[in-house]
């Protein structure tokens, strides 16, 4: 499945810069997210395969942790983009010709939005807020989510509300 993910998105993204007449500013995102997805993929696909293999996370705590971070961005990024790509489709079908045009500059700048408010929150961690930690079955590393205390459980609820519950 992940050489399958690997795959589509470098496919995706090979043809929009490609072909000239899908250079638009809506499939910017859509290029914005095939290379998020892609990204997701190449850093998290094999570790995972190793880690699985194995029956524990075999790299090391600091890999861990850029694991983590990795697994929150590449996650969040994604989101945020199809948040973005809904406004837009929401925009041409319900505005139609009414509706305000995205513009490449508009769609830079909601990319731009996107990359620094993801880096920001999955940066968070490294800083003390929170940590990325082996989860569960230590198979794979994520946001610490067991350990009690406010700290804790205030980075779960903001970045949670703000990367789940608001888009």
């Amino acid at each position: 499945l992940g050489i399958l993910s690997i795959s589509g998105n470098v496919t995706v993204v090979w043809i929009f810069m490609n072909t000239k007449s899908l250079r638009s500013p809506a499939n910017l995102l859509i290029v914005n997210l095939a290379l998020s997805d892609f990204c997701m993929m190449t850093t998290m696909f094999p570790p995972m395969v190793i880690s699985c293999y194995y029956g524990t996370w075999p790299f090391g705590a600091l890999f861990c942790e850029i694991y983590g971070c990795f697994g929150s961005l590449f996650g969040c990024i994604s989101i945020w983009t199809m948040v973005f790509i809904t406004f837009d489709r929401y925009n041409v079908i319900v505005k139609g010709i009414s509706g305000k045009s995205l513009t490449n500059k508009g769609a830079l700048a909601r990319i731009a939005f996107v990359w620094i408010v993801s880096l920001t929150w999955t940066a968070l961690p490294f800083f003390g807020w929170n940590r990325y930690v082996p989860e569960g079955n230590l198979t794979a590393c994520g946001t610490d989510y067991l350990t009690d205390g406010m700290l804790s459980h205030s980075y779960l609820y903001v970045y949670g509300g703000w990367v789940y519950f608001v888009p």
